[in-house]
């Protein structure tokens, strides 16, 4: 492992420890502990591949490790409803019935990445700021959402390199796409464990804005309070 991710991680206050089958504690990162999450969500979806399939939380309601779990499930029904959408002899009626499915995933995502950083405020509730703290661009749920993202492209691309009907220049392009990916998810994941070790220590502080999500608001969509 980089240097620089280790000592990151080790001076990190920002650790999920659990018990494994032999009792010993391991420490891991939040983000550590996240894409494992997000990996058992995609493997876990993939045992039907149905988009209708429910969903089978393993984890207490009301722990992080919940939100997680179903957030990835969101981002993954999501992914298919997109590819199904994309299906150029789709009945347009139930093109309609998709969309407004993939309509209401949105906001369901939307909504569970505000509860995931109400989760993060609750748990820096007792941290002061210093003087001079900065803001960073995005909430912790907010690079979460991306990270989850990044798992599906992923495994969807690894699925690409490691078709047997591809041409060799599909599997050379698709490699190149993974590797920049997995880079990517390295570097992204680095971000949030130093975001919110920053957070932590009061070097950086958070903000949560409500999306304020306003075409599916009857109040402020004007299709609909024309109606």
């Amino acid at each position: 492992m980089d240097e620089n991710i280790t000592n990151s991680l080790v001076n990190s206050k920002t650790f999920c420890s659990f018990a494994n089958q032999t009792n010993h504690f391991l420490i891991m990162s939040f983000t550590e502990h996240a894409n494992e999450i997000f990996n058992q969500v995609i493997q876990d979806y993939h045992l039907t591949d149905n988009v209708d399939t429910p969903i089978h939380n393993p984890y207490e309601r009301d722990s992080i490790e919940f939100n997680l779990y179903l957030k990835c499930w969101i981002d993954t029904v999501q992914w298919h409803y997109e590819d199904i959408i994309r299906d150029p002899h789709i009945d347009p009626v139930e093109a309609l019935a998709l969309k407004r499915r993939i309509d209401r995933s949105n906001q369901d995502r939307t909504d569970l990445v505000e509860e995931i950083d109400s989760y993060f405020r609750q748990t820096y509730s007792h941290v002061k700021p210093e003087a001079d703290a900065k803001l960073n661009t995005e909430s912790p749920a907010w690079a979460v959402d991306r990270l989850s993202i990044l798992a599906l492209k992923i495994y969807h691309i690894q699925e690409q390199v490691d078709r047997k009907d591809a041409s060799a220049e599909h599997i050379a392009k698709c490699q190149a796409k993974l590797d920049v990916l997995l880079e990517q998810q390295k570097d992204l994941s680095l971000a949030i464990d130093q975001l919110l070790e920053d957070i932590e220590a009061g070097r950086k502080y958070m903000k949560v804005y409500r999306q304020m999500k306003m075409y599916n608001d009857p109040a402020t969509n004007p299709i609909l309070y024309k109606k």
